[in-house]
């Protein structure tokens, strides 16, 4: 008996190390073992003679080696492979028969009726009652997932391993169940003391999503300073754009008039380029009238650099703006600060003011460089027709 128990060891050993799947993280040699130790347990303390004992370790050993071949009905599977494994070594009908229906009661909704079939049928769900249980649990559920056949959520998982505690398994065995059966129920304890954090977690997770949408819903101020972030953004970049143009044309209009000095105005003493004298004037002074009002467009007003403390309490000075605090000393500058900081609705207003008046700049700004643009396109239209003009006359 030992001698054939012990080949079916080695047998199931180098079956999974050659055929069982990797992704069966549960349902591997580390399981069988533990069966096969849970089914000795069982013998001990049961009232069986040697041939069942013998085809019940057996059975414990081949039951799940199906699993090399499929995951759905492997233990029909399992059947015919025990049935050639002791063909093969010359097991007689009997114990073939009597494996087999062994192995058949593993099934999860078979019902086992004589003392063999229920020792092995508590012996492969021995799980439930050991210490082992929650990381056998979380082996069988990855391996379910790794196989596409359910994916659990953590609370989903305990919920369904709650249901098979209490309305699914039981133990068969007068002494599965008086020595298993309490251990059995403290880890259905600890399952639903999991549920209770679970459900904790969750609905603290919950109120606090509930309370961040009611305090972004109630309380504006990140929409407030959003606003008030990407306008002086556009404001700036604004101001950035019209000092661009203003430079364009104080560049181009210095080259216009550098070119005009050098190679144009030398050449007038002649008598023959006497009708160029006034085209070129022309063209100079649209050049001068340009640069002049692109110079306007980006020069910086002066202000008194100075405030008083009335100008603060009344509200009528932007401290937000250099030019208007860059002469007083830090103190008074510091008081100032502090008494728009302490007033939620003042600092709010200093920056509107400060919006205002960037906007007023602006509007100067972009209002010269639109003359500018206006005068240097006259001029360029009016210098040609003097040159064409002046050709033509001549």
């Amino acid at each position: 008996m030992n001698n054939l128990i012990e080949k079916a060891d080695d047998f199931v050993l180098n079956l999974f190390k050659e055929k069982l799947p990797n992704t069966y993280i549960y349902h591997n040699y580390r399981h069988t073992q533990r069966v096969v130790k849970s089914t000795k347990e069982l013998i001990a303390n049961s009232e069986i003679n040697v041939k069942q004992e013998e085809a019940l370790l057996l059975a414990a050993w081949l039951h799940d080696t199906g699993y090399t071949r499929t995951f759905k009905g492997h233990e029909k599977e399992s059947v015919n492979i025990a049935r050639e494994f002791l063909e093969q070594h010359n097991a007689t009908p009997e114990l073939i028969k009597e494996v087999t229906n062994n192995i058949e009661a593993t099934k999860f909704d078979a019902t086992p009726e004589s003392i063999s079939e229920k020792i092995i049928k508590d012996a492969d769900s021995s799980h439930f009652a050991k210490d082992y249980f929650e990381e056998t649990s979380e082996l069988l559920r990855q391996e379910l997932e790794l196989h596409n056949i359910k994916n659990f959520t953590t609370a989903e998982w305990i919920q369904e391993n709650i249901r098979m505690f209490t309305e699914e398994h039981q133990f068969y065995t007068d002494y599965a169940i008086e020595e298993w059966g309490p251990a059995k129920e403290e880890n259905l304890l600890q399952l639903i003391e999991d549920k209770n954090k679970q459900q904790k977690k969750l609905k603290k997770e919950e109120a606090k999503a509930r309370m961040k949408a009611r305090y972004k819903n109630d309380n504006p101020e990140r929409s407030i300073q959003t606003l008030f972030r990407v306008t002086l953004r556009n404001h700036i970049k604004l101001s950035d754009i019209a000092d661009t143009k203003a430079n364009i044309l104080l560049s181009v209009n210095a080259i216009i008039i550098s070119l005009a000095l050098a190679n144009m105005i030398p050449k007038l003493d002649a008598a023959s380029n006497k009708h160029l004298l006034i085209p070129t004037l022309i063209l100079i002074l649209f050049s001068v009238a340009s640069i002049i009002l692109s110079v306007l467009s980006t020069r910086p007003q002066v202000t008194s650099g100075e405030f008083t403390k009335e100008q603060v309490k009344n509200r009528e000075v932007n401290l937000l703006f250099f030019g208007n605090s860059h002469k007083m000393p830090f103190e008074q500058f510091k008081w100032g600060m502090k008494e728009i900081i302490k007033d939620k609705d003042y600092v709010y207003e200093s920056l509107m003011l400060d919006l205002h008046l960037l906007g007023k700049v602006l509007h100067r700004k972009y209002k010269i460089l639109r003359i500018t643009y206006t005068v240097f396109m006259i001029g360029i239209i009016i210098s040609v027709i003097a040159f064409v003009g002046a050709f033509y006359l001549m």
